[in-house]
């Protein structure tokens, strides 16, 4: 977890790494509509006023994968969002008529869904920055996952509804997941510890690791 301070509020940012969005995803309600909130946040990156407004016809298959249509975003826009297969699956079980949203809850109870999780996780792991942790923290995750596993920045945006260059340079290329901070950390001889089996110990190494290649 890494955790910034807002420049003009009070709170934290909040970005989780791959394996503590898993550990949360475990503490989420079982009920199917709560699961499917997460989902459109967590792995979807929408926001908690989109995610009321998705409908089983907007899960749609195109020649370039399963997406979801967005089709009322922040300020009125359209766009379409990549969508995992798991979403498709629970979709199928939750036996909604087409026109009924999948979550239907005001966006305020999704957030009391994601703090009454992050509630279960500060329990479990006595780290007191779950307590910042909101839906819009996972879609930040999400944004930054993505940049970080080498999908283009004007395709992120266009994912992730982001239209101001700057905004999103700022919030988001200039920022890092904590995936980056323990790589970065095993650079270092003396923070060791936090080193990956079978990461490199230093940028030397890893020129010799390539180089062994060819």
């Amino acid at each position: 977890m890494r955790l910034k301070d807002y420049d003009v509020r009070e709170g934290k940012r909040v970005w989780l790494s791959g394996e503590e969005m898993k550990q949360l995803e475990e503490m989420v309600e079982p009920r199917n509509e709560v699961r499917a909130a997460f989902i459109l946040a967590a792995r979807c990156g929408l926001r908690r006023k989109e995610i009321t407004q998705v409908k089983p016809t907007d899960l749609v298959s195109t020649d370039h994968g399963r997406i979801v249509r967005v089709w009322d975003g922040k300020g009125d826009k359209y766009r379409e969002v990549p969508a995992p297969s798991e979403l498709a699956d629970l979709v199928i079980g939750m036996n909604r008529d087409p026109d009924e949203p999948l979550v239907s809850a005001h966006d305020s109870t999704i957030y009391d869904w994601v703090q009454k999780a992050a509630n279960k996780m500060e329990g479990r792991s006595q780290d007191v920055g779950w307590k910042y942790l909101g839906p819009h923290d996972l879609r930040r995750s999400w944004g930054v996952q993505l940049l970080e596993s080498g999908v283009l920045p004007s395709v992120v945006m266009d994912w992730g509804g982001w239209e101001d260059w700057k905004t999103f340079r700022n919030h988001y290329l200039a920022e890092f997941s904590p995936e980056a901070l323990r790589r970065e950390r095993g650079k270092v001889p003396w923070l060791s510890e936090f080193q990956g089996e079978g990461e490199p110990q230093d940028s030397y190494a890893v020129v010799q690791a390539e180089a062994g290649r060819y």
